[in-house]
C-alpha cells in the first residue's frame, strides 16, 4: 500500500475520491441533514489536518481515506512501511 499526499492529486480527482468516500461510508450525522458539498469540505479539512490519509492498494488496485490511527494502527502490524510520517 502507498500513501498518497493529497496535494499531489489535482483538485477534480480528490474532489472525486472524497464524494465516493463520503458517499460510500454512509456516515450518520444524526437528525441534520448535512449536503454532500458540506462532507466533502470537512474530509479536506480533516487531511489537511493530518487527522485522515489516502492509501493506494495496488493489490486490489483501490483507493481509500483512513484516519491516522487506522493507518498507524497497519504500520504497527507490519502491513505498510513506516516511511511517510
Amino acid at each position: 500500500m502507498l500513501l498518497i499526499p493529497y496535494q499531489e492529486l489535482s483538485a477534480d480527482t480528490l474532489d472525486g475520491l472524497i464524494e465516493a468516500f463520503v458517499l460510500r461510508e454512509g456516515t450518520e450525522y444524526g437528525e441534520q441533514d448535512i449536503s454532500l458539498s458540506d462532507k466533502v469540505a470537512q474530509v479536506k479539512l480533516q487531511l489537511k489536518a493530518d487527522q485522515l490519509v489516502i492509501l493506494y492498494s495496488e493489490l486490489h488496485e483501490s483507493v481509500d481515506i483512513i484516519t491516522k490511527q487506522q493507518w498507524r494502527q497497519l504500520v504497527k502490524q507490519g502491513e505498510l512501511e513506516n516511511d511517510a510520517f
